[in-house]
């Protein structure tokens, strides 16, 4: 008898394929159908604790706000401006009603910031913590569809914001956590479980914005209509989640053009070189492996450059596609060019 894959040796993504090899439907991450006018397009996310967050320093309501920045960052990597939100939440005994309505404080403050028309909610029972599942729904004008060009090399990929400080902020709340729980451990009677609830970590206050990177990002509102009145209308767009890496090498396998990305043209957060150095990690990993930035990666016609430097100072020009025999690649300041590698700050769990 023919032994059967774990999911730890195929990983997420080969697993996902594998199921869909032996169904009757194409694989797709999220869906996208017509309408009068446009297209709707829909997201999902799905948010498990111990997994994608840990309660013992992450605020209720700083995680339902963040929930819906992811959901809404993948919806304006299509370029779709947010129209219906749809929120499932799987609570366990542990949790009280005070902190569920935190979380949903976060939520509707985030839904009214990026204009959603409306916000669905269901709660059901979980014996293992808390889980957040979302769906979202955005919607393109055909005729803003029909104004996007094909990508073609010496195309510009820009980036729209600091990138490598999410992944610092988690290290640093990661420390913190593990030496209070151990001096709090050290006190007699101690039980370590649940060691960090309600105890201040009084290391945070100087990496106050790398810890807010990763506990509370923040995207530009209304992302594709500013470009839209701009006047510019990118090819394909990407949503950095799990490092610049991943992104481009996405980007450039959607397109099949190659890319290249230059170290010196990567924005970096304030005080992330410092709090690198403190951890002993390297600065420019966090950046290209690290996660969770939230940020739009696209690209934009190079005879657009002048105009776009005008209208979009905050946003950074960091490379362009390249010739398919190019490959995805990262340009040192010497000019040495370097391979891609997608490797998340995660592992690849299924």
């Amino acid at each position: 008898m023919e032994s059967q894959p774990s999911f730890a040796s195929l990983g997420r993504v080969a697993a996902i394929e594998k199921l869909y090899a032996e169904c009757p439907f194409k694989g797709a991450r999220n869906g996208s159908f017509a309408c009068k006018n446009g297209r709707i397009e829909s997201v999902s996310r799905l948010l498990t604790e111990g997994i994608d967050f840990d309660l013992s320093y992450f605020p209720f309501k700083h995680l339902g706000y963040k929930s819906v920045v992811e959901a809404t960052a993948m919806l304006y990597a299509r370029f779709a401006m947010p129209r219906c939100l749809n929120i499932n939440l799987a609570v366990s005994a542990k949790l009280d009603f005070a902190q569920i309505q935190q979380l949903w404080e976060g939520i509707c403050l985030a839904a009214k910031d990026y204009a959603y028309e409306s916000v669905s909610l269901d709660i059901a029972a979980s014996l293992n913590g808390l889980c957040i599942a979302l769906s979202a729904d955005g919607f393109i004008k055909d005729l803003d569809a029909k104004r996007r060009p094909a990508p073609k090399s010496k195309d510009l990929l820009c980036l729209s914001g600091n990138v490598g400080g999410a992944f610092l902020g988690l290290q640093i709340l990661q420390r913190e956590k593990s030496q209070l729980t151990k001096k709090m451990a050290d006190q007699a009677g101690y039980n370590r479980k649940g060691a960090t609830e309600g105890q201040a970590m009084p290391g945070l206050e100087k990496h106050k914005l790398l810890v807010g990177d990763y506990l509370r990002p923040v995207l530009d509102v209304d992302i594709p209509k500013l470009m839209a009145d701009a006047g510019f209308y990118p090819a394909l767009g990407v949503c950095v989640d799990k490092g610049l890496s991943d992104a481009v090498k996405r980007l450039s396998g959607q397109c099949g053009l190659g890319a290249k990305i230059y170290l010196d043209r990567i924005p970096f957060g304030g005080g992330l070189f410092e709090a690198a150095k403190e951890l002993q990690i390297d600065a420019a990993s966090t950046a290209l492996n690290g996660g969770e930035d939230w940020r739009i990666l696209f690209t934009l016609p190079i005879d657009q450059f002048e105009k776009f430097r005008h209208d979009f100072q905050t946003w950074q020009v960091i490379g362009h596609l390249a010739l398919p025999e190019a490959g995805a690649s990262l340009v040192m300041p010497d000019g040495v060019e370097l391979p891609l590698r997608a490797q998340g700050w995660k592992e690849d769990e299924a």
